[in-house]
């Protein structure tokens, strides 16, 4: 049976959907290099996570723009303040995004896919243009798998341009298995569902609520929930381990670098575990006024 897209939605969705604030807004102006630095205090609510090859720093999309995490804590804006909102790393220095633009731009509201080939520093659009703001995105099996939000519906490319509708869905984010192209799964009201045609067709939640979904490269599949407790996966979601909880509150994002290293943000900072989820360490503090 397949998820539709639903006029009314639950408590429960409206406890995801309440994850998403910050989608919208003010997201400042162009940054320029010489005050490009920022602390916690100056970045509003994280919208993706990755791990650029490239160099290997952390690098965290927000609703003021990407910004770069050294190891000693310090960050660095790497461009404009444009509103990223689907965020994936996909590959040195490559990565791929959505959301709006920034004050004063003369941008479409809806970003549609862009891609940075300098590790975040400027983005050209590839698609979708004023039609689609997608709020997750995968690279996987050499294919882009998208949710957009503005039409509730689940989009796949193979070259970022053009684009094949699947099912409709009202999801808060997608995972997609690293062994086979047609397994994905979608955080919804009712738990997670699964597709395994491609994302044409989606089960019914199996009623474990979660908000973000994350799967390694090895096949260790992540999720947390809306208390912030991780939960862990080897079967590719058919049964789950609770392995701890992340520090910080409301969850915002979340990214399974390896089998063990798992990345977080939540509503006070982006916190790191090396150890499968049983411990986490603070990458980098985000303070109140800036939730």
């Amino acid at each position: 049976m397949s998820v539709r897209f639903r006029s009314t939605i639950s408590a429960a969705a409206i406890a995801l959907a309440a994850v998403l604030a910050g989608c919208s807004g003010d997201s400042g102006s162009p940054s320029s290099e010489e005050d490009s630095s920022v602390s916690g205090a100056d970045i509003s609510h994280v919208h993706g996570l990755g791990v650029n090859p490239g160099d290997g720093k952390l690098y965290v999309a927000t609703h003021h723009g990407i910004v770069a995490v050294d190891d000693d804590g310090s960050a660095r804006r790497m461009g404009d303040t444009a509103d990223y909102m689907g965020f994936t790393v996909a590959g040195a220095d490559t990565f791929l995004g959505s959301g709006h633009p920034a004050e004063n731009s003369d941008a479409p509201a809806n970003r549609g896919l862009i891609k940075s080939t300098d590790a975040g520093k400027t983005w050209q659009t590839l698609s979708l243009a004023g039609e689609a703001d997608f709020h997750a995105l995968e690279h996987a099996h050499g294919t882009i798998y998208g949710y957009d939000s503005t039409n509730g519906l689940l989009r796949v490319s193979e070259d970022g341009e053009t684009w094949k509708d699947r099912a409709e869905l009202a999801a808060l984010d997608i995972a997609v298995s690293p062994e086979d192209p047609d397994t994905v799964l979608a955080t919804t009201e009712n738990g997670v569902a699964k597709s395994t045609d491609g994302g044409e067709t989606f089960t019914d939640g199996d009623g474990r609520v979660l908000a973000y979904l994350s799967w390694a490269e090895q096949g260790e599949l992540y999720g947390i929930d809306l208390d912030c407790t991780l939960h862990r996966s080897t079967d590719g979601g058919e049964s789950w381990t609770e392995t701890g909880t992340v520090p910080g509150g409301r969850p915002q994002a979340l990214t399974a670098v390896d089998a063990d290293h798992v990345l977080a943000a939540t509503a006070d900072g982006i916190y790191e575990s090396e150890d499968g989820g049983k411990t986490f360490t603070e990458r980098l503090a985000m303070s109140e006024d800036a939730r």
